[in-house]
């Protein structure tokens, strides 16, 4: 077994922490609402979190308020709306938290199946809001045994929007999903992903956060059977007062699954905040299993702030392997010293660190078109550092 720690260059990192629960497994699943209580920002899973703007989703107030929705259905794929009866039945799992109770209960839920032995073209949902609007939502992905599908799910506008996003994954099946965050600079998005992952089945969940002023994600997984493997990507850019969040947890509860955790983030301008917490639970029963968890933060500029905290709990010492890493610094020296001697200038040479730095996570997501975009909104963000005096960004 190999126990893995590298926090070598964690100039800004979060030290590990022991939750205050004595298991990940016994953390709150409902769909009662009641049974969560109103956070007060001294909770493991919401101390980092920017409540203050959470106030009017935190009520939880019903709301009329609705996203535009555009989907691009490839043949034999199905959106249906069902009761939340029909929703609740079919979850892999209960929320973890108060807004994903919340949306469930308050939202019109949306199923997307997709059948199996289903090869095709991309699913792509778009949702787009209105500013000030209160927005509830819950969508389901059903993919079928053998599957090998694609959903790219986009959100632009703004809103204030709560949502559960449920992803079920049959035997066998291989299933990239990509959840992007383009948001207008004053929306707020919080939002639970949970995925199931069937037997010998292979998911890789990409999510991309680049717009909105509040955006929290959290992505939950457990496994129907033993042999699958999960891959769990992340890229995000923070600007001045942007606060990107993600938290991921992985439940090994069937032997021999594999999962691979890659989160990356720049930060860039006064108030800028990333935060990412990754946990893995193996439990007695995941034995032969291997999982990684890593976290790499790039900080521009000074006054931007990168809270990372990984965390392993393991319950059984028949596994492949188990390690995380986390890592938080500005541009290497070196690396710029490197382009600069071979006549680029300095500002362009920070162009090509930074897009170093997320180029072989981008490449992982093999989704070209999204590959191209996301590559194209970081040079946008680099743009406004680059339009800053030298001294800004040093």
């Amino acid at each position: 077994m190999n126990l893995a720690t590298d926090h070598s260059k964690a100039t800004l990192v979060a030290p590990e922490i022991i939750a205050p629960h004595a298991s990940r497994a016994e953390r709150l699943r409902s769909f009662d609402v009641a049974d969560f209580p109103m956070p007060n920002g001294r909770e493991e899973e919401w101390r980092f979190t920017r409540l203050r703007d959470l106030v009017n989703l935190m009520a939880g107030e019903p709301s009329t308020g609705q996203l535009t929705c555009s989907a691009d259905l490839p043949a034999g794929v199905t959106a249906t709306a069902v009761t939340r009866d029909e929703a609740i039945a079919a979850a892999p799992f209960a929320p973890s938290d108060r807004t994903a109770a919340l949306a469930v209960a308050n939202a019109e839920t949306t199923r997307y199946t997709i059948p199996a032995e289903f090869t095709g073209p991309p699913l792509r949902v778009e949702l787009s809001g209105t500013a000030g609007t209160t927005v509830w939502g819950h969508l389901q992905f059903d993919v079928g045994a053998n599957a090998q599908a694609t959903v790219v799910l986009r959100h632009t506008g703004s809103a204030q929007y709560s949502a559960r996003v449920e992803l079920v994954v049959g035997s066998g099946a291989d299933v990239t999903f990509v959840t992007i965050q383009e948001w207008d600079d004053d929306a707020i998005h919080l939002a639970e992903n949970v995925i199931r992952v069937g037997a010998e089945a292979r998911v890789k969940h990409v999510a991309v956060s680049l717009g909105g002023r509040t955006v929290r994600i959290t992505t939950n997984v457990d496994y129907a059977g033993e042999g699958g493997e999960l891959t769990l990507l992340g890229a995000y850019f923070a600007d001045a007062d942007q606060h990107l969040e993600h938290q991921t947890f992985v439940d090994h509860n069937q032997p021999r699954g594999t999962s691979d955790v890659t989160y990356k983030g720049a930060l860039q301008g006064d108030g800028a905040h990333s935060v990412w917490i990754g946990d893995v639970l193996i439990r007695p029963e995941a034995e032969g299993i291997n999982t990684y968890e890593l976290n790499r933060n790039l900080v521009l500029t000074d006054g931007a702030r990168a809270d990372s905290v990984p965390n392993l709990e393991i319950e059984t010492g028949e596994i492949e392997g188990a390690g995380h890493a986390a890592a938080t610094g500005r541009f290497d020296d070196e690396q710029l010293f490197y382009l600069q001697s071979r006549g680029i200038p300095e500002q362009e040479a920070r162009r090509l660190v930074v897009r170093g730095f997320f180029a072989d996570l981008i490449a992982a997501i093999r989704v070209p078109d999204v590959e191209a975009e996301i590559m194209g909104r970081i040079d946008a963000e680099l743009d406004m550092a680059m339009d800053k005096p030298v001294e800004e960004v040093n």
